[in-house]
């Protein structure tokens, strides 16, 4: 069976990580999400999964390569060109993409299967398919039911009493809202559906396809299915990813490393005195990583390998990515450490190295900084307080 996974997005919401991580590739717990999809993909006998790419397309494709290693077989529809030896991402939009798929030759054959490559599910894909089979519908979306106060954060559908799709809300206010069941980004199509998307031009799935096919009075419907979704779609939304799969709640993702203690897990050769730290799980710790004597390390938190936590540093519910150093003293309460960011979780974020705050974060393999002057205590005080 077949499968798109549309990745050729540039993860503006995400950044400063989508600076050089495309969000298909940002980790959980050292994994790509993207590789999660693919995983769940191959359990329900999906083998066959094409990926379009645009935004940092390489990492992905030098990651993935033709997908053996992974039990699929995978292939990337590139959309953009190359300008002075650059690539440069021109992406087609998630409907455009699939067109321009089958436009270069027809891959789209039968039944098949859309994903949104910056998601983290646990979704029993074998009952949705069966569902859009027995419904005989061109197109099915599968649906979340969310609480109504959570629905002016996503793309409501309104379905009938059948399931079939009459009309959509982008964000509505609580009071306007028509239903409380979101688009997930998770699609299943017949090939007819791509006879409504034109050729050549930036086309997107929800706000042109979709439309269309209400319009048109397609057999188009949408089921609300019970599972664990995570939209890696903004900095707040990462944090809960990395917040869930620690707290067990994603079914399909397990922590890695060895539990060394209950909620405590840590990759290969951590150097740690156990008795002279203070950690609260859950908390994983990459490997090589270096804890020293009287740091405070309290849960849900995620320190990424080659990571150095100096004496006194504290780390509270953050999540801080490889090859990361905290000075001595450093407290960080849900703060993400990504190279020269510190980012809170609104995503507001600070350049560390442009506020000559290196010697606070700074990255491992670089000579450890000498003490700061005295005027920079004002604005460690300052990063202190926002931390909470």
């Amino acid at each position: 069976m077949k499968a798109m996974i549309l990745a050729a997005g540039k993860g503006t919401r995400v950044r400063p990580i989508t600076y050089r991580i495309p969000k298909p590739m940002i980790p959980i717990l050292q994994k790509p999400v993207m590789e999660f999809l693919v995983e769940l993909l191959r359990l329900h006998g999906v083998d066959q999964i094409m990926v379009n790419v645009s935004h940092l397309a390489k990492e992905i494709e030098d990651y993935f390569r033709d997908g053996q290693k992974f039990g699929v077989d995978i292939a990337y529809s590139f959309e953009g060109r190359i300008e002075d030896g650059n690539l440069i991402g021109d992406a087609l939009g998630s409907a455009g993409g699939m067109r321009r798929i089958q436009d270069f030759y027809p891959y789209f054959d039968d039944t098949f299967i859309v994903l949104c490559g910056d998601a983290l599910i646990d979704l029993d894909l074998t009952a949705a398919l069966k569902w859009h089979k027995e419904k005989g519908s061109m197109a099915t979306v599968i649906m979340k039911s969310i609480p109504r106060e959570q629905v002016s954060s996503y793309g409501v559908v309104v379905t009938d009493e059948t399931g079939r799709i009459q009309s959509f809300q982008e964000k509505p206010k609580v009071e306007e809202a028509l239903s409380t069941d979101i688009n997930t980004g998770i699609y299943i199509f017949e090939p007819e559906v791509l006879d409504y998307i034109p050729s050549g031009v930036e086309f997107d799935i929800g706000s042109q396809l979709f439309p269309k096919l209400v319009e048109i009075g397609a057999p188009f419907y949408g089921v609300a299915m019970d599972f664990e979704w995570v939209d890696i779609g903004k900095v707040p939304d990462y944090w809960r990813a990395i917040r869930d799969v620690l707290q067990g709640q994603v079914k399909n993702v397990s922590i890695p490393g060895k539990e060394v203690s209950p909620g405590i897990y840590t990759g290969l050769n951590v150097a740690v005195n156990w008795d002279k730290v203070d950690i609260e799980g859950p908390v994983y710790i990459g490997g090589m990583t270096r804890i020293e004597d009287g740091a405070k390390i309290v849960g849900p938190t995620m320190i990424g390998p080659n990571c150095w936590i100096c004496s006194g540093a504290t780390v509270d519910s953050s999540v801080i990515f490889e090859y990361s150093r905290l000075g001595p003293g450093v407290r960080l309460v849900d703060k993400l450490v990504f190279g020269r960011y510190c980012v809170d979780k609104t995503g507001a974020s600070i350049d560390v190295q442009a506020a000559a705050l290196d010697w606070l974060i700074t990255d491992t393999r670089h000579p450890f900084p000498s003490a700061p002057p005295v005027e920079h205590e004002t604005i460690k005080d300052i990063l202190q307080e926002n931390g909470g």
